[in-house]
């Protein structure tokens, strides 16, 4: 990658983090045609929010959430001009190194099933059935 990709843990409703929102509005909501009331939510108010910077623009955000025994890692955002790139790979990393402890180092999420390999590399192991979230098909993935 040409440019050098920080990740910064933000807090809601700053003006970082609503640049990952706006950022997963053109993603979701715009590209990927999720409904609106079902892209934001609740858990947004709790999350801990990353966003990816490069040349001074966000360019990917990702949320984690609490649940009783793991993290989960959800609303995976890059830019069209910077997948592919790195960026996803190294917000991941970034929410895993600062969330690891706070749940025995246990992760979930689920994956746009086209994205499973990025998620492999990092221990991750695709279970269940497929499924469709939002017309979108994806599979559940645990690192434990």
């Amino acid at each position: 990658m040409m440019n050098q990709v920080t990740v910064l843990a933000v807090p809601v409703f700053s003006t970082l983090c609503n640049e990952g929102f706006r950022l997963r509005r053109e993603v979701f909501i715009v590209e990927q045609n999720v409904p609106a009331d079902m892209e934001f939510d609740a858990d947004d108010l709790t999350a801990f929010h990353f966003v990816a910077v490069v040349s001074g623009e966000v360019c990917g955000t990702l949320r984690v959430i609490y649940a009783e025994d793991h993290a989960k890692i959800g609303r995976v955002a890059v830019t069209s001009p910077w997948r592919g790139k790195g960026v996803a790979s190294a917000m991941i990393r970034a929410a895993m190194e600062a969330h690891g402890e706070a749940r025995g180092n246990r992760f979930h999420l689920a994956a746009q099933s086209d994205k499973i390999s990025m998620y492999e590399r990092f221990g991750f192991k695709a279970y269940g059935e497929e499924f469709f979230d939002v017309g979108i098909p994806h599979y559940d993935m645990k690192n434990f």
